[in-house]
């Protein structure tokens, strides 16, 4: 929208004198065709609403009748909600090293699949140092080891590929990952069931069909 027309009688002059003639929109969207200014600055002032410029460029330019602050109103909140429902992608970072330990290594995955479960981006570098820069396969079999064991969760965005003496990859989340955290309760809610029963005797109740959720990690990477 370029300009509003002002609805006071005595705030006109300047417009009717800049703009002769337009063409004019109704507040239903209907053509009522090119008329002069005062005419159509009259038109939207019986109707108790604005005369909004709408393309300042067109030969003549058009107008249109509407509630103009209701207008402005209305798209505030359009984008609003597009903010609200704009995904925000985080990327986490995790290191590794070449060597690195089995507790280690399966204390790493659960941050990696914490992390994506929270629908972040996760950087896997692998650190090398010394002589471990003459066997990059070990590096990239150890990323693409754990983008296997994480699958479930997400996908490789970007290859493993070499950045002076890192190895880098980045994985995404999958499109179902987070989605169902109500299913993630009702699957906790299950095991413990299903244990509570074993320790009195009982037989466990039946599996849910919900996939099953990755658990949480609780320290921090």
């Amino acid at each position: 929208m370029d300009r509003v027309v002002p609805r006071k009688r005595d705030e006109r002059i300047n417009e009717e004198i800049r703009v002769p003639r337009l063409r004019l929109v109704d507040e239903n969207g209907g053509q009522v065709g090119i008329i002069a200014t005062p005419e159509a600055l009259e038109f939207a002032f019986k109707k108790g609403l604005d005369l909004v410029e709408v393309a300042a460029n067109a030969d003549p330019p058009v107008a249109r009748v509407m509630d103009y602050s209701k207008y402005r109103y209305e798209q505030e909140q359009r984008a609003k909600q597009a903010r609200k429902h704009q995904l925000q992608i985080q990327i986490k970072e995790i290191k590794l090293r070449p060597k690195i330990g089995k507790h280690d290594y399966e204390t790493k995955k659960g941050h990696v699949a914490r992390f994506l479960g929270q629908r972040a981006k996760v950087k896997v570098t692998i650190m090398f140092r010394g002589r471990e820069t003459l066997h990059p396969d070990r590096g990239r079999d150890l990323l693409m080891r754990l983008a296997d064991d994480v699958k479930e969760l997400g996908s490789i965005e970007q290859q493993p590929i070499l950045d002076g003496r890192n190895m880098v990859m980045v994985l995404g989340p999958n499109k179902n990952v987070g989605a169902k955290a109500d299913a993630k309760d009702e699957d906790v809610k299950g095991r413990e069931e299903a244990l509570q029963a074993e320790r009195e005797g009982e037989a466990p109740p039946e599996a849910r069909d919900e996939e099953p959720q990755p658990r949480e990690e609780v320290v921090e990477a």
